[in-house]
C-alpha cells in the first residue's frame, strides 16, 4: 500500500519534499521520502533485488550497506566491484543480525530511509535498533526475499519500486517473475504428496568440512522445492526455516534425490568443501565438489548418489529473487519428461538481460557426473 502525504523531516529541504506512507513486510505503516535518493542497505545482499530497479546505476542511491555480500557471496560482490567501482567505496556496517550494526555510523551519512531484511526484525527490535533510527527521523523499512520468497517477493519488489520511485521496473519485473514461476506451479499444485519426488534439501552442505547435516524446513528454498513438486524431507520434521540433522538419519531413509547448495565461503570458512557455486566459478571445480559430498563416509552407498540424481544449486538464490529460476531447475530435476519444454537457463539468461546489473557468468546449479 502506498499514499501520498505532507510531512516534516529534518531541515528546511526535507520539509518541501513530498513523502509516501507504505505498509513494508512487517505489517509497519511507515512514512519515507518519495524518491529516496540516499539509502541504507541493513542487509547488503538485499542488492539482489534492489539492483533490478536501477540496472544503470544500483549503487547511486545508496549511502552504505551491511558487509555479508563481500563476506560471503564475495564472487558477487567482485562482479558488481569489477562494473561499478565505486561499491568498493560505500561506507560498511556491522550485521543487523549479530546486534553490531552501528546505528551512529550509518545516522552520520544523513540516510532518507534504512531497508531491513525481514529475518532481522527481531535483533532489530531487542537492540532498539528502530527505535533509535525513527527517533533520529529516519525511517526503517522492512522487505522479505528470504523467509517466505513465494509470498513475499513480489509485495517486497513493488514496495521497494516505490520507495525508489520506481514502479515501472519493479512491475515489469514481477511481470516476469510471476510469468516464470507459473510456467512450473501450475503445472504441479495439484500433485499429491504420494505422487511427488521425496527429497533431502542440504542447506550449504559442505560449508563446513565437519559438519553434518542442515536441511531446510517448509520455509525459504524448502518452501521453493515444494511449489516445484518436491516432497521436502525437511517440511515434515522442522516447522520453520530448518535445523540440524544426524547423518545416519539421512541414510537410514535414503531417499531418492538429494540436492544440496553451495557457494564460495573459501574466504569465510577456510576448508569449506561445498560447491562453489556463482560467477566466478567453473564446470571443473564444480564436479570436483559435488564429487567431493558424495565421496563423504557413507554416501557412496545412498540411492540418490548411485542413480546420480544428486545435485547442486546455488545457496543465495535463498535470499534472491532469483529464486524463480531454482524453481524451475528443481522441476525440471524432479520431472524430466513433465517439464522437457522447460529452459532453466534461458529464464536466467533473460535475468540477467533485463533485470541484473553484472552479466551472466560462471556456473549456478549442477548434476553429478
Amino acid at each position: 500500500m502506498v499514499a501520498l502525504c505532507g510531512g516534516a523531516g529534518i531541515g528546511p529541504a526535507a520539509a518541501q519534499t513530498p513523502m509516501i506512507e507504505v505498509t513494508d513486510l512487517a505489517g509497519r505503516t511507515v512514512k519515507v521520502k518519495a524518491g529516496a535518493q540516499r539509502i541504507i542497505l541493513g542487509e547488503g545482499r538485499l542488492m539482489y533485488g534492489l539492483g533490478i530497479l536501477d540496472t544503470e546505476k544500483p549503487f547511486q542511491r545508496i549511502a552504505g550497506w551491511s558487509e555479508d555480500m563481500i563476506l560471503y557471496d564475495p564472487g558477487s560482490y567482485r562482479a558488481f566491484k569489477a562494473k561499478f567501482p565505486e561499491a568498493e567505496k560505500l561506507p560498511r556496517f556491522g550485521s543487523a543480525f549479530s546486534g553490531d550494526f552501528s546505528v551512529e555510523k550509518a545516522l552520520s551519512l544523513a540516510p532518507d530511509v534504512v531497508l531491513m531484511p525481514l529475518s532481522g526484525i527481531y535483533k532489530a527490535r531487542e537492540t532498539g535498533l528502530i527505535d533509535k533510527f525513527e527517533k533520529a527521523g529516519v525511517p526503517v523499512v522492512f522487505i522479505d526475499l528470504r523467509e517466505e520468497p513465494l509470498v513475499n517477493t513480489v509485495p517486497s519488489i513493488l514496495l521497494a519500486g516505490q520507495i525508489y520511485g520506481r514502479e515501472k521496473q519493479a512491475q515489469e519485473f514481477v511481470n516476469f517473475y510471476l510469468r516464470e514461476s507459473r510456467k512450473v506451479m501450475v503445472r504441479v499444485a495439484q500433485k499429491k504428496d504420494k505422487d511427488r519426488v521425496p527429497v533431502f534439501f542440504e542447506r550449504a552442505a559442505g560449508y563446513q568440512a565437519d559438519q553434518c547435516c542442515m536441511t531446510f524446513g517448509n520455509a525459504n528454498l524448502g518452501a521453493v522445492l515444494q511449489a516445484a513438486g518436491g516432497l521436502n524431507w525437511g517440511t515434515a520434521k522442522f516447522a520453520g526455516l530448518g535445523g540440524e540433522v544426524n547423518q545416519e538419519v539421512i541414510f537410514a531413509d535414503n531417499l531418492p534425490v538429494i540436492i544440496g547448495t553451495g557457494a564460495d565461503w573459501a574466504e569465510s570458512t577456510p576448508g569449506s568443501r561445498a560447491v562453489p557455486f556463482g560467477y566466478e566459478t567453473n564446470p571443473v571445480a564444480v564436479q570436483e565438489a559435488l564429487k567431493g559430498l558424495a565421496n563423504r563416509k557413507g554416501w557412496p552407498t545412498l540411492k540418490a548418489v548411485q542413480t546420480k540424481r544428486f545435485y547442486g544449486v546455488y545457496h543465495q538464490f535463498y535470499t534472491s529473487p532469483s529464486h524463480v529460476v531454482a524453481l524451475q531447475v528443481f522441476a525440471k530435476w524432479l520431472y524430466p519428461e513433465e517439464f522437457k519444454d522447460l529452459d532453466p537457463q534461458a529464464t536466467w539468461a533473460e535475468y540477467h538481460q533485463r533485470f541484473s546489473p553484472i552479466p551472466l557468468t560462471g556456473q549456478f546449479w549442477a548434476q553429478l557426473q
